[in-house]
């Protein structure tokens, strides 16, 4: 959430995904900010009461997108192809770049090299509509019908009042939507885990720790929620993620 990061540069790696004001995402993510403000992390990643689980997943997959981004980018200056030949996270884990399209076989290359090409297969992952779609929510129109829920058509609902009436398109998610969502996520946990192993000192120097700390968290808690990152996946900062879990309990 933006709010996170206070009045600090608003640098920031790749250009930041907007969510379309008055769209239900919005209001999804206003709500989620919301509930972040009151410092229960745990309670601000649950699923919010009659929401639809894929759209959830996917306004916090953007936001997380736009903190990691944001993250990089402020030390961007200390992940050079000099200082990160190999995008790693600690001695013991290297990352290899293959997005299975233009670059099917693995490759090994620098840290900010491997960064870019992550970051930006994620930007086109979420600007693409047939699988992050933006243009979904909440329709109001006049109704005279004393109906309180009048179920219409498989592909949605109308929730009727007595002069009105709201109406929700269902949710245009593909079948692989979760699927992507986990490889996204996954992946942006690599940039985490990076700037902890690497570039912590860097965060330190900048007084932006208790912002990175945070923002971990946050994602850590979420991913857990619906368990859409394999724990073998998090072993870089495994003990990292306890100490954060100890600490909320």
């Amino acid at each position: 959430m933006s709010f996170l990061f206070g009045s600090r540069s608003s640098k920031t790696f790749k250009p930041k995904k907007n969510i379309p004001e008055g769209s239900h995402q919005y209001e999804l993510l206003k709500h989620a900010e919301a509930t972040l403000g009151s410092g229960n992390l745990r309670a601000a990643v649950m699923l919010p009461e009659g929401e639809d689980l894929n759209e959830w997943i996917a306004v916090n997959t953007v936001d997380f997108f736009n903190q990691i981004n944001m993250l990089y980018g402020t030390i961007t200056e200390f992940c050079t192809e000099t200082s990160c030949s190999v995008m790693s996270a600690g001695p013991r884990y290297e990352y290899h770049w293959a997005d299975g399209t233009n670059i099917k076989k693995p490759i090994k290359c620098s840290a900010p090299k491997y960064i870019d090409y992550l970051m930006t297969w994620v930007q086109d992952q979420l600007d693409d509509e047939t699988l992050f779609p933006s243009k979904i929510g909440l329709f109001e129109f006049p109704f005279v019908m004393n109906r309180y829920t009048v179920k219409a058509f498989h592909t949605g609902s109308f929730v009727c009042h007595l002069h009105h009436c709201l109406f929700r398109p269902g949710v245009p998610f593909p079948k692989n939507f979760m699927s992507v969502a986990k490889t996204i996520l996954k992946r942006l946990f690599r940039v985490y885990a990076h700037i902890y192993h690497q570039h912590f000192d860097s965060v330190m120097q900048l007084q932006e720790e208790a912002h990175l700390n945070t923002s971990f968290k946050h994602f850590i808690f979420f991913v857990q929620e619906f368990n859409l990152i394999d724990r073998r996946e998090l072993a870089p900062l495994q003990d990292l993620i306890e100490k954060l879990g100890s600490k909320d309990r």
